[in-house]
């Protein structure tokens, strides 16, 4: 015996004993259930888990075979009916209607047999009735390629592989018709023993002995003493199991949203539909600048404008946007036009919730803190890294003694909360805040520095016509997508809402 076999014998289920007691090479599943008197499925369980432990190959043969159905035995019954209406009009012509009621046979069927005939050129066609040929005559008497391969059918298997020229050909004609064949595709498995499946088999491997389970009466009595038990196999392959879980996107989501509650945040929400006043204009995003175009925004068609909020709102960011609003700013310096800020749009980032935020805001409500993961919506071309519709995580501080060091002190708690540990901050340049800054974090595979979010202090052109007067607004942003695609090893962004059920099933969960 050689070294492990006893070993492995001790671990073999009553199953696999049957298997490999029975087995000889070669031999199909269905030979090996009926010599072992296991059912097909024990005896498939039985060799998946002899050949993970080494001790069987199993081997597995695709054949296409063909198949006689229904009408395919009524034809070997009773005949075809085309050779019927060659009988029908061996005497003299009939018209179809009398062919089709005397042979009770369909306008389809009847159909497909006149086209049969006519290939063979045994009939002719007259003024709507139908006259034999010497051709047909011939027929009458003789086995068609057709009948012989139906006869064949009922006796034997038939692989479509196996077919002679005249068998395919009979066979072309016959499966355009219904219920005559089908073919299926079939899996032949079969199994062959390993030297060590030799060995193991010449040993007589028995199960008598050894107990399969420990149970509670066992432990009781005591009668588990002096017993040997069936060795536990840990390596052996199990099905894998996936838990219900959420989405990973709503994961992420939900694990971002409770970061910033537990840093004391409150989270923010509105319409995905708004007018372009909140949008653009509260942001004082200038009425001819280019991100409002059609190409970069979607614009509601019905209805196509909303209402402007409260007139001193609306008069505050007009004076702001036309000359500076007194604030030692020059604004744009044109007319503002009440009627473009109307427009109804799907908002293009999620900024606009924290504009309608401040202007809902206090003198007593501050110092505050708010932030939102929600949807925004970029007339983008859908390619492997852009969406026309995506996450955006905002968040806000309004506190009078806010400075950019507390910005950044925010910012750094989040990501190191996101798990990463190195959080670097440079400067850059966004339209709504002065000063600006991205944040880069460092990737602990790809050893380099990424950039994930935009951040810094919100412009008094943005600030005082919401809130009334300066205080420091702390504000960021950053896309969800992008920023979680990485730690998916998801490399197509589009795949993050692909709803592939074998995705969905083996995707990691979120840290």
């Amino acid at each position: 015996m050689k070294t492990g076999a006893k070993e492995i014998i001790e671990k073999l289920h009553p199953f696999e004993i049957k298997a490999i007691s029975a087995l000889k090479d070669g031999m199909a599943l269905d030979e090996l259930s009926e010599k072992s008197g296991l059912k097909e499925i024990e005896a498939m369980r039985a060799l998946q888990w002899l050949e993970n432990k080494g001790l069987v190959k199993i081997k597995t043969e695709e054949k296409n075979v063909i198949r006689i159905e229904s009408n395919g035995r009524t034809y070997l019954r009773d005949g075809l009916p085309e050779k019927k209406i060659l009988g029908a009009i061996k005497s003299s012509p009939l018209s179809f209607d009398k062919i089709k009621k005397e042979l009770k046979l369909g306008n389809e069927e009847f159909n497909v047999c006149i086209g049969l005939l006519k290939s063979k050129m045994a009939v002719n066609i007259k003024e709507g009735t139908l006259e034999i040929t010497a051709q047909g005559a011939n027929l009458i008497g003789k086995e068609t390629l057709e009948e012989k391969f139906l006869r064949r059918l009922s006796k034997t298997e038939v692989q479509a592989n196996d077919l002679s020229p005249e068998e395919r050909f009979a066979y072309g004609i016959l499966k355009k018709r219904k219920d005559v064949l089908r073919e299926d595709n079939i899996k032949i498995r079969s199994a062959e023993l390993t030297e060590l499946g030799r060995d193991i088999k010449k040993q007589k491997p028995e199960t008598a002995d050894l107990v399969e389970r420990l149970t509670q009466d066992m432990i009781k009595r005591g009668s588990w003493k002096g017993k040997s038990f069936r060795r536990y196999d840990i390596k052996i392959n199990v099905p894998q199991i996936n838990g219900g879980k959420r989405h990973f996107v709503n994961q992420t989501i939900q694990s971002i949203k409770r970061i910033w509650l537990d840093m004391g945040f409150k989270e923010m929400a509105g319409p995905m539909l708004d007018t372009s006043f909140w949008n653009f204009d509260a942001l004082f995003t200038a009425q001819d600048h280019p991100v409002r175009e059609l190409q970069d925004t979607f614009y509601i068609k019905n209805p196509a404008k909303g209402r402007l909020p409260n007139k001193e709102i609306v008069q505050a960011v007009k004076e702001m946007h036309e000359g500076g609003g007194g604030i030692g700013s020059s604004g744009w310096g044109y007319k503002w036009d009440p009627e473009e800020a109307k427009k109804n749009v799907l908002r293009t980032h999620t900024t606009i919730l924290s504009a309608k935020t401040l202007a809902k805001l206090k003198e007593e409500d501050l110092p505050a803190k708010f932030f939102s993961v929600a949807k925004c919506f970029r007339n983008e071309a859908l390619d492997w890294k852009h969406l026309f519709e995506l996450y955006q995580v905002e968040g806000i501080v309004v506190d009078p003694d806010a400075n950019f060091r507390n910005l950044l002190g925010y910012l750094k708690a989040f990501f190191n909360k996101l798990g990463f540990e190195r959080v670097r901050i440079q400067p850059a340049y966004f339209p709504y805040t002065e000063p600006s800054a991205e944040v880069h974090v460092f990737h602990p595979v790809k050893k380099q520095w990424i950039e994930l979010a935009g951040s810094g202090i919100f412009r008094p052109e943005v600030v005082v016509p919401l809130l009334g007067k300066d205080v420091p607004v702390l504000a960021w942003g950053m896309g969800l997508e992008r920023s979680i695609s990485e730690f998916f090893s998801i490399s197509d962004i589009r795949q993050l809402y692909s709803n592939d059920l074998k995705q969905l099933r083996e995707i990691k969960i979120w840290r």
